[in-house]
């Protein structure tokens, strides 16, 4: 079946020079060439496509690095505030007493029910 083709392809590059006032007949050495030719123009723009692709990989890839750095950040950055708030509120319950400490979350939470009963 490949012979067929290249038989095909033989052909038509023998038939390719044909002009008005005459055939130009091509040599074997000649048809290669132009074989060779073809393949190589093939070849270059399958590379450059591969090599466009790759750069926009590339720069994808170094957007999305720049992001979860960005990302990264920002988490240490909420963790150190959050740490901080958690080291206050320790301060706060081992300086109150139990008993205000009760009151104060009993207050908290019928206060967040209240408006949450409200807002439904």
């Amino acid at each position: 079946m490949n012979s067929r083709r290249d038989y095909r392809s033989n052909r038509a590059a023998l038939f390719d020079g044909i002009e008005e006032g005459g055939i130009r007949a091509y040599s074997s050495h000649e048809i290669d060439e132009l074989d060779n030719d073809r393949a190589i123009d093939g070849l270059q723009d399958r590379v450059n496509i591969l090599k466009r692709l790759t750069g926009d990989i590339h720069e994808e890839a170094e957007t999305h690095n720049r992001l979860l750095d960005r990302m990264g950040r920002n988490m240490d950055a909420s963790r150190g505030v959050l740490s901080g708030t958690v080291d206050r509120f320790k301060m706060v319950f081992e300086r109150k007493s139990s008993c205000r400490m009760a009151t104060l979350v009993a207050s908290f939470l019928a206060v967040f029910l209240l408006i949450y009963y409200l807002t439904k």
